[in-house]
């Protein structure tokens, strides 16, 4: 049995140790390497600069830090709070006592809501908190401030998991601004300064917008429709009738199914006869209310069984008939002024075969006895001045014929 001197041992253990150390470097080396490989240095750096300059800018506006996991706990802490101030506002109302800190409770919660929603942003964690910031403003009676924070959500995140619930929200905001504008609660301040409930100015104004802004967001929606007659209906009691209509319109022509298909047509039969402005301007409106007139009897046979419905759709159809005729014979008396007879003779005509019920009819028949005796066209006058003072310049011809080249035929060129 041979012996190892201890030196010997002491250059072996040298040598297992520089050995493990390269291998360790060299795996260092192609690690290092695979991940300069996978990452440009350039991208590398793009980020790191992004997520600097985010950092930066969540500081001086006051936002959240982009923290995941502080996000849950921010949440799970205003989730807490909710709940808390909801159990004690079913407790009041249980008990029919006046309020005390849960409008503060759910304000606080909102708050929270909100830094979640900041640390974790574009994720579902983000949706929800954004909801429940909204659900929380929305119980604190801020509802402008709700009313922003559900739309933003509805914008950020146009198909999240809350759109029916946000669109019964907005659509019960709208309906306690025009109740309260009915009901003449903005007081003699046209600038709201104090009251959380409702804009600063523009409220009716406001809720029309909101109220677009649900079909807007959300077309297919439960709340489309209504909210499409809503906005109509508050344009009508604010005599806004041209925006009326357009709003029937489109709830005509995009809610075929809809629960107000019926008072839309009759609706928009108003608003168009509103809209006309005379027998003196365009006969459009007039146009377009006889087509719904008939698109209504047609549409709705069984409703139209109903006396006094069947009644109100023929008053609608007379006033059509009358301002129809009255524009024609409008029409014709300037005609007739002009001494243009034939022309004013066709408008007469029209409104005896047209409209032969109306009163124009029996003056148009008067008239009509006049009129067919009488020249189609005025004569013109001092006819005789052009030949005394003929044109100083001749018109060239509107056509002419010159040899073609080969001489076979002669060609005509139009000027």
């Amino acid at each position: 049995m041979t012996t190892q001197s201890p030196s010997f041992a002491l250059h072996r253990s040298h040598r297992r140790w520089i050995f493990i150390f390269v291998m360790s470097a060299g795996l260092t080396a192609i690690h290092g390497a695979e991940r300069t490989y996978a990452q440009d240095p350039i991208d590398s750096a793009w980020e790191s600069t992004q997520k600097t300059l985010d950092r930066v800018s969540r500081f001086v506006t006051g936002r959240e830090q982009a923290n995941a996991s502080k996000a849950k706990d921010l949440y799970q802490e205003g989730d807490r709070i909710f709940r808390a101030a909801s159990a004690n506002s079913s407790q009041v109302a249980r008990d029919g006592d006046t309020e005390g800190r849960e409008k503060a409770e759910f304000a606080k919660a909102a708050k929270l809501f909100r830094r979640a929603s900041e640390a974790e942003p574009g994720s579902a964690l983000s949706q929800d908190a954004l909801f429940m910031q909204a659900e929380s403003l929305f119980f604190a009676d801020q509802l402008t401030e709700a009313t922003d924070i559900y739309q933003k959500l509805q914008k950020d995140y146009p198909r999240n998991r809350h759109s029916d619930r946000v669109a019964s929200r907005l659509f019960s905001i709208t309906q306690y601004w025009i109740d309260t504008e009915k009901a003449g609660g903005g007081g003699i301040m046209p600038i709201n300064l104090f009251d959380p409930t409702r804009p600063r100015l523009d409220v009716d104004g406001h809720a029309i917008r909101v109220l677009d802004s649900i079909r807007y967001d959300d077309p297919t929606g439960r709340l489309a429709d209504d909210a499409t007659m809503a906005a109509a209906a508050e344009y009508i009691r604010q005599g806004k009738f041209e925006m009326a209509d357009e709003f029937l319109t489109d709830l005509r022509e995009t809610f075929p199914d809809s629960e107000h298909f019926f008072l839309a047509h009759m609706l928009g039969i108003r608003c168009k006869l509103e809209v006309y402005a005379g027998p003196q301007y365009s006969g459009l409106m007039l146009e377009e209310a006889e087509k719904l007139v008939q698109q209504t009897r047609e549409r709705f046979p069984n409703k139209l069984q109903d006396q006094q419905t069947a009644d109100m759709l023929a008053r609608a159809s007379a006033e059509v008939a009358f301002r129809h005729a009255e524009h024609l014979s409008v029409r014709a008396q300037y005609r007739e002024k002009k001494r243009e007879f034939r022309a004013a003779t066709e408008y007469y005509q029209r409104i005896l075969n047209e409209y032969p019920n109306t009163p124009q009819a029996e003056k148009a028949r008067e008239r009509l006895q006049e009129t067919t005796s009488l020249p189609a066209v005025p004569e013109r006058r001092l006819t005789w001045l052009k030949a005394v003072f003929p044109d100083s310049k001749s018109s060239s011809p509107l056509e002419f014929s010159f040899e073609s080249p080969t001489g076979e035929k002669r060609e005509t060129v139009l000027r």
